[in-house]
C-alpha cells in the first residue's frame, strides 16, 4: 500500500465556539516505537473535545494537538481492524495509536459502532470498576445516563451484577435509561435526586456513584452515599468547586476519588485495554453490551456534530465518519 504523504483532518483554529474546527490539510503522521499508524474509518466525539475546542483542556505533551481521542480504522502494514484509544488527532484520515491501546474490532460491530468505545469503556473500565471497585449485588449511580458514558456504565455496571439507578432529564431519556438496563431511572428536572435514592433504597444509598456534574451535586452525591461508599468524579459540567460538610465522610467511611484518563500513562491504558479485552469485549461479542450510537457526521462536519453534543439532545455517542 503507497501512503499519501499528507491528509485531512480537522483544526482547532482558535479557542471558541464550533465553528473554530477547520479542515485542514496536515502531514501523515509517522508511528514511533511500540506505535501502529491507523487509516481512520470513524472517530467517536467526547466531551474533552468541546472543552479542548474551547481552549479548556490543552493536549498533553507530546500529543497531536489535533482533536479526537478515539477511532476505529485499519492498522497500515497489517490490515488489521482496531479501534483504539489515542492522546489526540483522531479527527482525520490517519492518527498514530500505542499498539497496547488498540483492541480488535468485537465480531458482529460495524467501525462506526466500534469508534464509539474506547473512551467510554476505557473511562467506566477504570473509574466504575477499578477506582470505585463496583461488585456484583451493590448499588450505583451514574448520572448524566445517556451520555455516552451513563449508557456504558448503565450498561457495564448490569452485566455485572448491579442495580443500577441513572439521572436524566425527560421522559424520553429516562425511557432510553430503562431500556439499557437501568432498575431506576430518576428524573433530575423534576424530582431531586437525592430524596429519590433516599426513599429507593430505604434511607441506605448507593455504594457507588459516577459523577460528571460536580458543583452542587457534590453534597447530595455524598447524602445519597451508602456506608462505606464511593464517589467517583470524572468531569465538573457544573463546575469543580463546592461547600461540603465532610463530617458525612467520616462518619460513613466515604471514599472520594476521580480521575481524568488522557494524562495517565501508556502502560496504565494498556492496563485498561487487557483487562476490558479479557472481561467486557466477549460481553459485547456476546449482545449482552452494545454501543448506543445516537448519530454520525462526515468528518468535514465536526462543527454540527459538536453542535449536537452541546444541545444534550443526544442519547448515546456521535460519530464522525472518514
Amino acid at each position: 500500500m503507497t501512503l499519501p504523504t499528507t491528509m485531512t483532518c480537522i483544526e482547532i483554529s482558535e479557542p471558541g465556539a464550533p465553528e473554530v474546527l477547520k479542515p485542514a490539510t496536515r502531514p501523515v503522521p509517522q508511528p514511533g516505537p511500540g506505535q501502529v499508524l491507523i487509516k481512520v474509518a470513524a472517530a467517536g466525539i467526547n466531551r474533552p473535545d468541546v472543552l479542548q475546542r474551547q481552549g479548556a483542556y490543552p493536549a498533553p505533551p507530546g500529543a497531536s494537538d489535533l482533536p479526537g481521542l478515539e477511532v476505529a480504522g485499519t492498522v497500515v502494514g497489517t490490515d488489521q481492524t482496531v479501534c483504539a484509544l489515542v492522546a489526540g488527532g483522531g479527527y482525520a484520515e490517519y492518527v498514530t495509536a500505542d499498539q497496547r491501546h488498540c483492541l480488535p474490532v468485537p465480531a458482529g460491530l460495524d467501525l462506526v459502532q466500534a469508534a464509539a468505545l474506547p473512551e467510554t469503556f476505557f473511562t467506566v473500565w477504570h473509574n466504575v470498576f477499578e477506582r470505585g471497585q463496583l461488585k456484583a449485588g451493590e448499588k450505583f449511580l451514574v448520572h448524566g445516563g445517556t451520555s455516552g458514558i451513563g449508557t456504558t456504565a448503565i450498561q457495564l455496571a448490569k452485566a455485572f451484577g448491579a442495580t443500577v439507578f441513572a439521572t436524566a432529564s425527560g421522559e424520553k431519556k429516562i425511557t432510553a435509561c430503562r431500556a439499557l438496563g437501568a432498575d431506576h431511572a430518576i428524573d433530575y428536572t423534576a424530582t431531586d435526586f437525592a430524596a429519590a435514592i433516599k426513599d429507593l433504597t430505604g434511607g441506605k444509598g448507593v455504594d457507588v456513584i459516577l459523577d460528571m456534574v460536580g458543583g452542587d451535586y457534590m453534597a447530595r452525591n455524598i447524602r445519597s452515599l451508602a456506608a462505606d461508599g464511593r464517589l467517583v468524579n470524572i468531569a465538573f459540567l457544573k463546575g469543580s468547586s463546592a461547600e461540603l460538610n465532610l463530617m458525612p465522610v467520616m462518619l460513613k467511611r466515604l471514599t472520594l476519588t476521580g480521575s481524568t484518563l488522557r494524562p495517565q500513562s501508556d502502560d496504565a491504558k494498556a492496563r485498561m485495554a487487557q483487562g476490558l479485552k479479557d472481561k467486557v469485549w466477549p460481553l459485547i461479542e456476546a449482545g449482552t453490551i452494545r454501543p448506543v450510537v445516537h448519530a454520525t457526521f462526515p468528518l468535514a462536519q465536526a462543527a454540527d456534530a459538536h453542535r449536537l453534543m452541546e444541545s444534550n439532545a443526544h442519547i448515546g455517542k456521535i460519530v464522525l465518519t472518514v
